[in-house]
């Protein structure tokens, strides 16, 4: 055994959110049609909730059926949600309409704002999401 402290594989530091919903199947079905994604793991239980690790190009994240007795809510239990998913794509407009397309809701169209090329929609679960890029300098 070595004593430089490095393990055979190395973990990279990463963070990736989860996002808590009611329909877990359901909604990794949704991000597949709406996005793209990726299911990187799936774990199904027995009474039927999921949690998945889905991938966006080199991007995860996690969706998992809410469980308020560990303290997760979706946002429809909270009325809510506390945070926003920003999704950085080489085509905002076509992201945008693919999942408008899947059952997503416009908030805001796709547009030019603050060097931004960006547009936002709510999915069916109550997790919004900013969908754009930047625009080059002196745009």
């Amino acid at each position: 055994m070595s004593d430089s402290g490095e393990s055979p594989k190395a973990q990279k530091t990463t963070i990736a959110p989860m996002l808590s919903v009611r329909g877990g199947a359901k909604a990794v079905d949704f991000y597949k049609a709406a996005f793209g994604a990726g299911e990187l793991f799936r774990l199904d239980a027995p009474d039927g909730t999921v949690v998945a690790q889905l991938s966006v190009g080199e991007a995860s994240f996690w969706v998992a059926d809410e469980s308020p007795e560990h303290l997760n809510f979706s946002p429809q239990s909270l009325g809510g949600g506390s945070v926003r998913m920003v999704m950085t794509v080489e085509d905002p407009n076509a992201a945008f309409d693919r999942a408008i397309a899947a059952g997503a809701k416009e908030i805001w169209p796709v547009h030019d704002e603050y060097g931004w090329r960006i547009g936002r929609v709510v999915d069916p679960f109550g997790h919004h999401w900013e969908i754009g890029k930047p625009l080059p300098e002196g745009s």
